[in-house]
């Protein structure tokens, strides 16, 4: 069964190597976290998964790595400057901060009874730095709150030298930054986070239609990496959610054990940003289709995901408790292109006979598979290890491997073992592991 509380997955994922909270030795820095030798890998892994299936697999989408850093007319162009901003309000009892929208009668979220709010001000979430050798004396420049601008800002260019046309997708992965008020849940709610984001550029006629596709192929792509169907859902905004900028918006969401959270948002853009942006930059953003002799400003369908909200998601799915042989284990059933380690090299004893092979091993599936190498311990316990990082395959290499060439391969999810020559090794796990 997926995790039902979340302190499972924070423990487990603090324990091994997944997360840690950030400069923890300094007491930490609220609502920030490190990516520890799991984490990175896995965060990685999730990225690779949405590169593939939103641009890889395709022949309509380019990728593009834009800066983090811009200047304000970006901002002021995309609206963000007066309109990305969030209801804040003061307890001048217990001295916190709350974004009003949150509030049930303006109690403290720490059950705390009796608080006394101030009037709720706007409060905009970005954060603003100076570019420049001395404090001061630079140009005042924003770090993004989201990766879109930099798609829409690169449109002419990437227009000219990809030779695309509508409809056609620049996608982009990377970190963006919001001053949250209430950051919180974990990895859930961030100040500092990375976001998968794709701007699919359409003829205006043709908006509804793809919102629709891209709505259902992006569901498509967290059942396929192993979501279960009954914890995700699709809901449509209603009309006082809408960003400024949307005619349209739609949530793919997660059954969070705090309840219904948002993975990702398809929105409906419109014309607005190249709009924006044309009218700012004096620049001409717009396509000319020399088949109907006809010049327009494309609409956009945004999907934008978060990666370290799915990364919680796929761990809270995965995360499994049973029973085998009379003892019980944790295990997380991760599909093999989100596991940190899709392999592990398990040697059953430290002697260098044995040691130099199970060594040879691991090099060739390394170079295939990212691979763990792992000789401490009994047999057993190496299993339980592997199984609660989530690892489908293990290999033990044992003194019988010595004389018939071969190896057992352990399957994490049912734990069956198979015995498997060296010379078809790769090739079994390239067909299990979908290389």
């Amino acid at each position: 069964m997926p995790a039902s509380d979340l302190d499972q997955i924070v423990n487990l994922c603090k324990r091994r190597g997944f997360v840690y909270p950030s400069a923890e030795i300094y007491g930490g820095f609220r609502s920030s976290y490190d990516y520890g030798p799991l984490g990175s890998l896995m965060l990685r892994n999730v990225k690779d998964a949405w590169v593939r299936s939103m641009v890889q697999e395709r022949d309509d989408t380019v990728l593009i790595d834009a800066a983090i850093l811009g200047p304000p007319q970006v901002f002021e162009a995309s609206g963000h400057l007066a309109n990305f901003s969030d209801p804040l309000v003061d307890c001048v009892v217990c001295k916190r901060r709350f974004r009003e929208d949150q509030l049930d009668d303006r109690d403290c979220p720490q059950s705390k009874k009796g608080c006394q709010c101030t009037a709720a001000r706007a409060f905009n979430l970005m954060f603003k730095t100076h570019a420049g050798p001395v404090e001061g004396s630079g140009a005042e420049v924003y770090m993004r709150p989201e990766t879109a601008q930099g798609m829409f800002v690169n449109f002419a260019n990437v227009l000219q030298t990809s030779r695309k046309k509508p409809p056609f997708g620049i996608a982009q992965v990377g970190k963006s930054f919001r001053n949250e008020i209430t950051p919180g849940n974990f990895i859930f709610r961030t100040r500092e986070f990375e976001q998968m984001e794709m701007e699919f550029f359409v003829p205006p006629a043709e908006s509804a239609k793809w919102f629709e596709y891209w709505c259902e192929a992006r569901l498509k792509w967290y059942l396929d990496l192993g979501i279960p169907e009954s914890m995700l859902r699709v809901r449509k905004h209603d009309a006082d959610e809408l960003s400024h900028y949307s005619a349209g918006t739609s949530d793919i969401e997660f059954l969070f054990p705090w309840g219904w959270g948002e993975l990702e948002g398809v929105a409906q853009r419109t014309d607005y940003d190249l709009k924006q942006h044309a009218e700012h930059s004096k620049q001409k953003l717009d396509y000319f289709d020399q088949a109907t002799n006809e010049r327009y400003v494309p609409y956009v369908i945004e999907p934008a995901a978060g990666v370290n909200r799915a990364m919680a998601a796929f761990l809270l799915a995965a995360y499994d408790e049973d029973v085998v042989n009379d003892e019980s284990r944790t295990v997380l059933r991760l599909h093999p292109r989100l596991s940190p380690y899709q392999v592990a090299v398990l040697p059953l004893s430290k002697k260098d006979e044995l040691s130099g092979l199970a060594r040879q091993v691991h090099r060739d599936v390394a170079r295939r598979h990212m691979t763990d190498f792992d000789e401490t311990q009994a047999i057993g316990r190496r299993y339980r290890r592997q199984d609660e990082i989530g690892t489908p395959y293990c290999i033990t290499v044992d003194f019988d491997s010595l004389e018939d060439k071969a190896v057992t391969v352990r399957e994490r999810d049912t734990t069956t073992q198979e015995r498997v020559s060296l010379d078809r090794l790769l090739g079994y796990l390239d067909e299990r592991l979908g290389s």
